[in-house]
């Protein structure tokens, strides 16, 4: 006989998630971060309501591919070109010092062994965690004090675009290494060839692309699209060892030159935001047990919170004043990149899914999300007023 149970657990998730993730956005907060309170609330760590299972791990899958997908399509791959090399440096900064800096920290607290594979790993698969930048709310900040089109602005979020395939770069790297058997020439070799071949399929795709346009009825476009982005992202992961997600972003990427981005936005959008990312998002605060938060998780989670955001500010901000901002400047370009958000989300669950973080990491790394999510507007808003005090 048949076990219905799931659907009850997907009529708790997408109502719980969508009422607190309303409540969190009233006090101009992501609803990424109601998301995450729901299924810390309705999992193990509370009300014990709901279970994390096996068909729930796979829809949060497709939630995370969906995800990065549509990040990739929201690359505005124009300014990149523009301003690449400041963006560039800006986010290498911003990747490479919160990078070893979390990885020091886990492997100093944790009194690892640097010359076990698996324990550098680990260490280093925590710093490609913090390595990750979510700016979504902080244009909202911007926006309210008048910053977004301003040169502070413009770094932030091209910054955080050239962070983030940074960051998935790195990420494959590291999911490569997995393998004991594979050699770093062999991961660096197989990376290289595997961006050839995308480069390659998106000039062949943006070329084909221009015939798909001309036609009336572009309804199944869309979902032929999707299509192509599993593809893509299950060839990635089964027979070049790059992550599925990295796959997923790349074709998003290559889809944000089309002209029917906007409608591919759309359809995707809905289905996401109606089944796939509450469930991703819930299935994270699912994972979470307040049960394993002993004292020493609980001091490694502020030792934790504190590296993610320091780093993140010298490291962004060192690289916005190589490239001639002034201090100010700098300093917000670095506090602009302090949020986390989803993409941390997303590299955690990789990292689980592949054995290089445990169960009990998900407390921390939640932690991390949500503090970073909640400091950042108040610290760019203070330094923003105060600076426009200071010229009135």
């Amino acid at each position: 006989m048949l076990d219905y149970s799931y659907l009850l657990s997907i009529s708790i998730i997408l109502i719980s998630t969508k009422f607190l993730g309303s409540i969190t956005e009233k006090i101009n907060l992501p609803q990424v971060v109601g998301a995450l309170v729901a299924g810390i609330l309705i999992g193990p760590a509370a009300f014990n309501i709901v279970h994390d299972t096996s068909f729930l791990d796979s829809v949060s899958q497709i939630g995370v591919i969906i995800l990065m997908f549509m990040a990739g399509l929201d690359t505005d791959i124009g300014q990149l070109k523009r301003k690449g090399l400041s963006y560039l440096l800006i986010a290498l900064f911003g990747v490479i010092i919160p990078l070893i800096g979390g990885s020091i920290a886990y492997m100093w607290f944790f009194h690892l062994n640097p010359g076990n594979q698996q324990d550098l790993l680990m260490a280093i698969f925590i710093g490609v965690i913090l390595t990750a930048t979510s700016v979504s709310i902080t244009i909202e900040a911007l926006k309210e004090l008048g910053y977004a089109n301003s040169s502070i602005g413009n770094a932030i979020l091209g910054a955080a675009i050239v962070d983030d395939i940074i960051g998935i770069i790195v990420l494959s790297i590291i999911c490569s290494f997995k393998d004991s058997n594979i050699h770093v020439s062999t991961v660096i070799i197989k990376i290289v060839i595997y961006f050839i071949c995308m480069f390659i399929l998106s000039l062949i795709t943006v070329f084909g692309a221009r015939f798909l346009d001309f036609k009336e009825d572009k309804r199944r476009i869309s979902v032929y699209v999707l299509a192509f982005v599993f593809f893509v992202a299950y060839i990635s992961e089964k027979y070049v060892g790059i992550a599925d997600i990295t796959g997923a972003y790349l074709v998003g990427m290559i889809c944000s030159k089309f002209s029917i981005r906007n409608e591919i936005i759309k359809k995707t959008n809905v289905m996401s935001y109606l089944f796939f990312s509450p469930i991703f998002f819930a299935s994270i605060g699912l994972k979470t047990e307040l049960g394993n938060f002993t004292k020493e998780l609980v001091i490694f989670s502020m030792i934790l919170l504190v590296v993610a955001i320091i780093t993140k500010i010298l490291g962004a901000g060192l690289g916005a004043r190589i490239c001639g901002y002034d201090r100010f400047e700098s300093l917000n370009i670095g506090i602009g990149m302090v949020s986390r958000g989803e993409v941390a989300l997303i590299v955690a669950q990789k990292g689980f899914h592949l054995g290089l973080i445990d169960k009990h990491m998900f407390s921390p790394i939640i932690l991390v999300v949500v503090v970073t999510t909640i400091v950042t507007p108040i610290l760019l808003k203070k330094t923003l007023y105060l600076k426009k005090t200071q010229n009135s």
